[in-house]
């Protein structure tokens, strides 16, 4: 059998493995591999351990890369494969983020079998979301609905949803695309009214930053758009000390040339907000995204006392 010249470290669920397989396919692509040569390591996560509350209750986003970057770290895989919106804001020493594959639809996605616009939901209807971001922007739109908490991977929250558990769900567009389910899609949500959470739709690829072979071999399959906005985003978020405890979006997007970006952060209850907006060179991309978030904190003061 033939040993591998790479292993990529994931998650074992149907969309983590259908990312870290875009990426092996990109590598071969890139570098003649054959498919054999890089083997997929499926890892269980804390997180997908513990499904019976919500993230924000157990040590939010870090629980979904924590054995996977110790894997990384201890030389048991070369490379590991992330949603960049679960990575939190800080990496640990001696990781780095050195690719990103190009972005899908950034946008939230409402599943329902009854209405295909927020507004339309029935009054007083339950939905269900695990994200403490879709929950305070739902109930700053419509502070009537009741929303339930609903974790588990794509499969399961729409098996829930199939089986009337809720009125309504969201999940992103990006993931739905990328698991051909797009068909499950009723309505992408406008962002004026669910602005998508910082790098939703974007792959990224960590590495040991000291792993000179692995830099040049992601740098042919990195996208430089998704890479910018990104870096804005991110930096838009650690600048507020962002979590999943927190309600914090945010997206960039590069249009004629340059970078335009805008931030937000809701109180838990949705009845505030804050936002910045940002345009400048593609070149200042993270100072752009941390003078927003420096912007909204500023202006949320103790109302964003639950940051971090």
């Amino acid at each position: 059998m033939q040993t591998p010249r790479l292993k990529i470290g994931t998650r074992g669920s149907r969309l983590a493995l259908a990312q870290a397989e875009e990426t092996r396919q990109r590598l071969c692509a890139a570098h003649g591999f054959a498919l054999a040569e890089i083997e997929i390591v499926a890892i269980t996560t804390t997180g997908d351990r513990i499904r019976d509350r919500p993230l924000n209750e157990i040590g939010g986003k870090g629980l979904f890369t924590k054995e996977i970057e110790e894997a990384l770290l201890s030389g048991a895989v070369d490379l590991a494969v992330h949603s960049m919106k679960d990575m939190p804001a800080r990496l640990p020493a001696q990781l780095a983020i050195a690719g990103l594959l190009p972005r899908e639809d950034a946008r939230d996605a409402l599943i329902s079998p009854s209405c295909s616009r927020i507004r339309d939901l029935a009054q007083g209807c339950t939905v269900g979301s695990a994200s403490v971001r879709r929950t305070a922007q739902l109930k700053r739109l419509r502070p009537d609905i009741q929303v339930v908490n609903l974790r588990g991977n794509v499969e399961t929250r729409l098996a829930k949803l199939d089986r009337g558990e809720v009125a309504a769900t969201f999940l992103a567009c990006a993931g739905l695309n990328r698991l051909g389910l797009a068909h499950r899609i009723t309505a992408p949500v406008p962002e004026e009214e669910m602005l998508p959470a910082v790098a939703q739709g974007a792959i990224g690829i960590e590495i040991r930053d000291d792993d000179r072979r692995m830099h040049d071999l992601l740098a042919a399959i990195n996208d430089a758009p998704t890479e910018i906005a990104v870096a804005c985003e991110r930096a838009f978020l650690e600048s507020l000390d962002g979590s999943c405890r927190t309600p914090i979006a945010g997206h960039a997007i590069i249009r004629d040339g340059r970078l335009e970006f805008r931030g937000e952060a809701l109180t838990l209850d949705g009845k505030m907000s804050f936002t910045a907006e940002r345009s400048g060179a593609v070149g200042d991309a993270a100072r752009l995204g941390h003078d927003a978030g420096e912007e909204v904190k500023a202006k949320g003061g103790d109302n964003l006392r639950h940051l971090g």
